[in-house]
């Protein structure tokens, strides 16, 4: 059983236009285009059972949740909850960014870099921190929901509100800290879809399904940012996937499902500029790699030892229920605590993060501004990937998800001193639906 939480960010408001800061005024309004946009969203939601809808009640994301329930013929009152405020940006807001960045130069450069070390001043001369309060907001409406949507039932709860709040309500699901702040990225009339669950784990559980899918949109995917970008994709499907078995190191090839995947994959990131490939030296991110650059020819895979999958040791080419038997206690302890385990014969994932991460950076230096690169792995070696540049721990690998075929889009920093982001995660409607619907697999 599991609580399903989608998080929606109000459609294009006048502020955003303007480049104004909002923050928690209500003098931004939606325009046409966050009208349409809001529309978009509501249809390609339409399919799903929603049992209820919050919204914060400022105009922008209001007006947001009636054009999508009217476009969805969803037929739930939404409630308007102020636990869903945006962030409150004091004397910034209804200035433009311009303006801030003239007016309070070294603020705004820490709002950017280190958000939460921001401090303003309120007119009454009160000193206050946004993100921690903003933090704090976030944790009491969580645990509102907690006990109003039980864990218990299989429930879809949509929540429409603004990119901060947003924000600090997915940090809060994931690690309860306002590190990652700026290590994702939200645009207007995104889709966010978590999945909460108390099974198979002490407490609660948070899994990350996909991350600012703009897909139902126009354009589907973000634009660039000013350096490099990566799409990172998991292989598409094999028979070991569907059977449920533990693939690890053992080169099991795609199958007619896993090349159908790599070919719609192919089709949605025909109109991504791609110009450099990197792929794990196995067969089927192989496969998946070479399929998708079919509508990007002349670009070569250069293959990379160290992006191939966790290995498994005695475990690889068994069920689950073949390994229960053998190893009870540690596969429970791969389930609770995966960073405790050493596989038998095998990997740790701290092992499999070491390798990954220093091909990813090496991968990362080698780009310019300008380049596009492919980057095709596995379900572990990606998840290690992610939970570094969300600031998590490699042991956190069960709270990010990736489906067979599955994209994911990293913009690197141009500056240093601030995070490379995770511009979308885990994008599978390109494969049908919003919902990832791929095999679930045994990793």
């Amino acid at each position: 059983m599991a609580l399903r939480l989608i998080f929606v960010r109000h459609g294009l408001s006048s502020f955003n236009r303007e480049r104004r800061i909002q923050g928690r005024i209500d003098l931004s309004t939606l325009t046409k285009e966050g009208e349409q946009q809001a529309i978009q969203t509501g249809e390609i939601l339409s399919s799903l059972a929603i049992n209820a809808i919050y919204s914060s009640p400022l105009k922008r994301a209001k007006s947001t949740t009636l054009h999508l329930l009217q476009a969805s013929k969803l037929s739930i009152n939404p409630i308007f909850d102020k636990g869903l405020l945006e962030v409150d940006l004091g004397s910034w807001s209804g200035l433009t960014i311009d303006e801030v960045k003239s007016q309070f130069h070294e603020s705004y450069e820490t709002w950017k870099k280190d958000p939460k070390s921001l401090i303003l001043t309120r007119e009454d001369h009160t000193r206050f921190s946004p993100i921690k309060e903003l933090m704090a907001q976030a944790n009491e409406f969580i645990q509102k929901i907690l006990k109003l949507h039980s864990l218990e039932k299989e429930q879809t709860v949509l929540i429409v509100a603004h990119n901060a709040i947003l924000r600090c309500l997915i940090m809060t699901l994931l690690d309860g800290s306002s590190t990652g702040f700026r290590k994702i990225q939200l645009d207007n009339a995104s889709i966010s879809i978590l999945n909460l669950t108390n099974t198979n784990r002490e407490g609660l559980h948070t899994q990350v399904e996909c991350l600012n899918s703009t897909t139902h949109l126009n354009p589907p995917l973000p634009p660039k940012g000013k350096n490099a970008r990566i799409v990172l994709v998991r292989h598409g499907e094999t028979d070991w996937n569907l059977e449920g078995r533990f693939q690890g190191q053992i080169d099991i090839p795609l199958n007619k499902n896993g090349h159908t995947q790599a070919a719609a994959a192919s089709v949605f990131l025909s109109n991504q500029p791609i110009n450099k490939a990197f792929s794990s030296s196995m067969s089927r991110p192989r496969q998946t790699a070479a399929t998708i650059l079919k509508s990007h020819p002349g670009v070569e895979i250069q293959l990379k030892e160290d992006l191939v999958e966790i290995g498994h040791g005695l475990w690889e080419g068994k069920l689950e229920s073949e390994i229960q038997k053998e190893w009870p206690d540690l596969l429970r302890a791969w389930q609770l605590s995966p960073e405790s385990v050493q596989m038998p014969n095998g990997e740790t994932i701290n092992d499999v993060s070491t390798r990954a991460m220093k091909c990813w950076k090496l991968i990362c230096k080698g780009l310019s501004t300008q380049d596009t690169a492919l980057v095709v792995a596995h379900d572990a070696v990606n998840k290690t990937i992610l939970c570094e540049l969300l600031g998590l721990k490699a042991s956190d690998i069960w709270m990010i998800k990736q489906g067979n075929g599955g994209i994911t889009v990293v913009d690197l920093s141009p500056n240093p001193d601030h995070p490379d982001v995770i511009t979308c995660m885990n994008l599978t409607s390109h494969l049908g639906g919003i919902l990832d619907t791929t095999a679930a697999g045994a990793l």
